[in-house]
């Protein structure tokens, strides 16, 4: 059985030189090749290998065929016997792939924009995504028991009276309703800042419910928070869930005791610390959060831009300043973030986070393979989802809302 290690080698699927589409048409072949997959996609990745061997002197097509199945060896192999599909948009590095899987779910379809985050992603799930999303070809992505997207909070243009879709379009997730108007997919997943709740005086949420209902799903919503659920981030994210016949139960979730970031913490590192004068403060208040605000770096705060009256604000009202004790939570790591600017006060030291506690306080497990783009790591990490959070809901959809059977590998594919 060919391992999977050696054709992505052969290939050069590293490093993938702009070609994602094929190659996103090739690995989503490999992954679900047995049956119902239709004669186009399959045309699109055979005729990908064929120029592939021209170009490496690899086996012909039939051989290709001959090799099937691959054997997996990459971090995080699909099921053996899945209970469930699902598909991946907005897909990221995987924070939903993982613990999807991890229940039970085989993943059918993935779409992903950035390409620093399809490199991750193949490199960890043996799959490059499909690219944009506003250029999707619907009817490559196949038939699933669950959607799952962690959609961009993109602006609404709402005036009037409802009007269906067009009150989306140009939007990212009139793509994601396209999607489920097609597919009409058991269960749909979302997930969106906190701030989605609030956005366009509260129209913009009541819009995407009221798409989904218009598309026969019972919908629920709450404000999930990542500490809740065994990792030490304070992370709030709204979490919306469409069935088609019943809503989903949101106080079923098993939640935890909110842990401290020192237990999660690497012993030994090459360490960054702080170098710059800065202030502890003598007294440290837990805040509801779990958070324990511990001083500030002493830098002049940007003049430029300054809002009237808030000249004189202290230097720690800017996020990046801030210093919190590891007694307590970390804040939610941001997606803008580029450099790892995460200071921690540690016994009675100011250091940074590493870029792997930065993953590990996200719920990623050790064997994720990280790429070699540091900027890219902080961006990817800030940008995904606390990955316990996600098994824990993904495990309530399917007790509640999801009735298991056994598939094959891609008889589900149309």
């Amino acid at each position: 059985m060919l391992k999977y290690s050696k054709l992505r080698k052969n290939l050069d699927i590293e490093n993938m030189n702009g070609n994602t589409e094929d190659l996103a048409f090739f690995t989503h072949y490999l992954h679900n090749h047995t049956n119902g997959v239709s004669k186009s996609f399959k045309k699109r990745a055979v005729d990908y290998y064929n120029l592939q061997n021209s170009d490496l002197n690899l086996a012909s097509e039939p051989e290709l065929q001959a090799m099937l199945p691959i054997k997996w060896d990459i971090p995080f192999p699909s099921p053996k016997n899945p209970e469930f599909t699902f598909i991946d948009l907005f897909a990221g590095i995987g924070g939903f792939r993982i613990p999807m899987q991890e229940v039970g779910g085989k993943c059918v379809f993935s779409s992903e924009f950035n390409y620093h985050a399809q490199r991750a992603y193949e490199l960890n799930f043996g799959e490059v995504p499909f690219g944009d999303i506003t250029k999707l070809d619907l009817n490559v992505v196949p038939k699933h028991n669950v959607l799952c997207a962690g959609f961009p909070c993109q602006p609404f243009s709402i005036s009037g009276k409802m009007k269906g879709f067009e009150d989306t379009r140009g939007t990212l997730i009139y793509h994601v309703f396209k999607i489920i108007e097609k597919r009409e997919p058991e269960v749909v997943l979302l997930e969106n800042v906190k701030h989605l709740l609030y956005h366009d005086k509260k129209r913009t949420l009541t819009t995407i419910i009221q798409h989904l209902e218009e598309l026969g799903y019972k919908v629920s919503k709450k404000v999930l928070n990542a500490s809740d659920f065994g990792v030490p981030q304070n992370r709030e994210r709204i979490i919306i869930i469409g069935h088609k016949k019943k809503k989903f139960v949101f106080s079923k979730l098993k939640t935890k005791p909110k842990p401290v970031l020192k237990d999660f913490l690497d012993k030994e590192n090459d360490f960054e610390f702080l170098n710059e004068p800065h202030t502890i403060l003598e007294e440290m208040k837990t805040q509801d959060s779990g958070l324990i605000f511990a001083g500030y770096r002493n830098k002049t705060i940007r003049k430029a831009g300054v809002r009237p009256n808030t000249e004189h604000l202290s230097r720690v009202h800017k996020q990046p300043n801030r210093i919190y004790s590891t007694d307590g939570v970390h804040p939610a790591l941001p997606s803008q973030e580029s450099s790892g600017r995460f200071w921690i006060y540690h016994e009675n030291k100011v250091r940074k986070l590493t870029i792997q506690e930065c993953y590990k306080i996200m719920g990623f497990p050790k064997k994720f393979k990280l790429i070699n783009n540091r900027s890219e790591l902080y961006r990817q990490v800030g940008n995904s989802v606390a990955v316990p959070m996600i098994k824990e809901v993904a495990s309530q959809i399917k007790q509640q809302l999801i009735t298991p059977i056994k598939i094959k590998d891609a008889e589900y594919i149309s």
